[in-house]
């Protein structure tokens, strides 16, 4: 009798032939299990995943190329910038010597900078590196302001060494080679170590403030003592010691007799028991005339 029932084909082969007949092949194409389900629940993600994926790896493959380009900073600032938090506003302070644009300059501020990624060190080094600034400050004030705050030299005299003439501090530092008609009023000193000595003979002309006006230039002398040049050309020659005392003297003279208003070239105050007026050429000749006088040979002398 035959069975109803479905008989098992692999039990009509021999049990090398059951070994090596294909397996599953007689199990339904309807009930075969899909290979990627069982990597993971794929089967349940949205439609758009795929899409989704491949836009990030497009924006990461163009941030791997912004980067090695050398362009992230830009980018970054840009995109910033464009989320408010760009420099809108720079507000100086302190500054009399520099000129705004200067200090703009030495700050590289561009289009697009901002306030996030502005290098605040790096641009107070900037400043510090200009002749004026003795120190800068660099503030950040969010969103888009950028305060600067300057603390300059102060020019205390010009100091002449040949032909170059420079402004200097207090202590006698070159500030700035760049000298124009603003400084006229600073008190030129002149020849080599005249910058470190320039406290000494100002402090000196305070003392005697009708006469300061008149004073063009003073000479260091044998890096020992001073000559003053007036407006007017007369040379004063001061001794080493007592200058205080010798410009009193000067003063009083002329106050009494207009001793600076004469026709005179020279006064040597350098000997404390007397005063010597060197007349010019002209005045000489008239004194000889007047005297009955022979003009006869000056006599030179040699600063010392």
């Amino acid at each position: 009798m035959l069975s109803l029932g479905r008989k098992n084909n692999r039990d009509l082969l021999t049990p090398l032939e059951a070994e090596l007949a294909p397996r599953g092949r007689g199990v339904a194409r309807l009930h075969r299990q899909p290979v990627w389900r069982s990597a993971g629940r794929l089967a349940d993600l949205p439609r758009w995943t795929g899409s989704a994926a491949a836009l990030g790896f497009l924006t990461l493959t163009i941030g791997y190329g912004i980067v090695i380009g050398g362009h992230g900073r830009i980018v970054s600032d840009t995109l910033l910038s464009a989320a408010g938090f760009g420099i809108e506003a720079v507000k100086l302070s302190g500054q009399r010597e520099i000129n705004e644009f200067q200090i703009l300059e030495a700050l590289e501020i561009h289009e697009g900078t901002s306030l996030a990624l502005f290098d605040a060190a790096g641009a107070r080094e900037r400043l510090n590196d200009m002749a004026w600034v003795k120190n800068a400050s660099v503030m950040k004030f969010y969103p888009s302001t950028l305060q600067i705050k300057i603390e300059e030299r102060v020019p205390y005299a010009l100091w002449q060494r040949g032909d170059l003439v420079s402004i200097v501090n207090e202590s006698g530092d070159v500030i700035t080679d760049d000298v124009d008609g603003r400084y006229a009023n600073l008190l030129l000193v002149v020849n080599h170590g005249a910058q470190r000595r320039a406290v000494e003979i100002n402090k000196a002309l305070e003392n005697v403030p009708e006469l300061r006006p008149r004073v063009r230039a003073a000479f260091l002398i044998s890096d020992r003592r001073w000559d003053l040049q007036l407006e007017n050309g007369i040379s004063i020659r001061l001794p080493e010691q007592n200058i205080d005392a010798a410009l009193a003297d000067l003063v009083k003279m002329d106050d009494e007799n207009g001793l600076l208003s004469r026709d005179i070239v020279a006064i040597d105050m350098r000997l404390g028991d007397r005063v010597t007026v060197r007349l010019s050429d002209e005045a000489a000749e008239e004194r000889n005339i007047m005297t009955g006088g022979e003009g006869g040979s000056k006599k030179r002398e040699r600063d010392t």
